[in-house]
């Protein structure tokens, strides 16, 4: 299995990631999650397979001096293109995460790397290149595909001989993950580098809601109510997505 890049599908992942109101509760969520735990001050930061780079321009926007680092070709001219858009600035840099110790890149304030790890063909392997990419006194914003709410939506549906199989991951094709994490290996993984010091889930609730009731449903009403419930003990684990906000030990 190799890492999956996203050359030729850069308008259809847009479309299925950001688009409605997926997209925008992610958002929310992370961005939230960020103004609690950085200082009010300048960071360096660098996004690792930023994609599109739209948290990338939010930050950029809060201030911050980005640097956004993707593989795909298409990905970086659509980050540039959004960035010339909203008349904000940044670094670019076309290069897988195995190249980024190749560039000799200072340490960062702040490193992000979400949705990335369940593309990887070893997720776990990426993670001493982002402590590497760390400062000492630095934060790591890691956002990933959650192994657990894929079974809790396969049992919902009654996909008992899927789960039997353990065949979880996503078409090669597809936009569905290849690689969902255990978030239990996840800090196994984490553990002795890193320190987490949040948790909260993306869309606890709103991918298991029927499809008329997200049809109907107020958007921001939706995003409060996601905010409101992202570190709820008995709903933030079953987020589609986790978002780990970690220090280096």
């Amino acid at each position: 299995m190799n890492d999956r890049h996203f050359d030729q599908l850069a308008t259809r992942f847009a479309e299925k990631i950001y688009g409605g109101a997926k997209g925008a509760i992610r958002l929310a969520v992370l961005q939230a999650d960020l103004r609690e735990a950085l200082p009010q001050r300048p960071l360096r930061v660098l996004d690792v397979g930023g994609g599109l780079g739209h948290m990338a321009l939010w930050l950029a926007e809060q201030g911050h001096q980005v640097t956004l680092s993707e593989p795909a070709e298409p990905m970086v001219d659509g980050a540039r293109e959004r960035f010339a858009a909203a008349g904000q600035s940044a670094i670019f840099i076309q290069a897988s995460w195995q190249q980024l110790p190749e560039l000799e890149l200072p340490a960062f304030d702040l490193v992000i790397c979400h949705a990335v790890l369940e593309w990887l063909a070893e997720p776990h392997a990426i993670l001493p290149v982002l402590h590497s990419l760390t400062a000492a006194n630095g934060w790591l914003s890691l956002a990933f595909y959650n192994r657990d709410a894929l079974v809790y939506r396969n049992l919902l549906k009654g996909h008992f001989r899927k789960l039997h199989s353990n065949e979880l991951a996503g078409e090669k094709q597809s936009l569905t993950p290849q690689q969902p994490l255990d978030p239990r290996e996840l800090a196994a993984q984490l553990e002795g580098a890193w320190r987490v010091e949040s948790m909260s889930g993306v869309r606890v609730f709103h991918d298991y809601m029927p499809i008329d009731f997200q049809k109907r449903a107020d958007l921001e009403q939706l995003v409060e109510m996601e905010l409101a419930h992202r570190r709820h003990p008995a709903f933030a684990g079953l987020g589609r997505y986790l978002h780990w906000i970690c220090r280096p030990a």
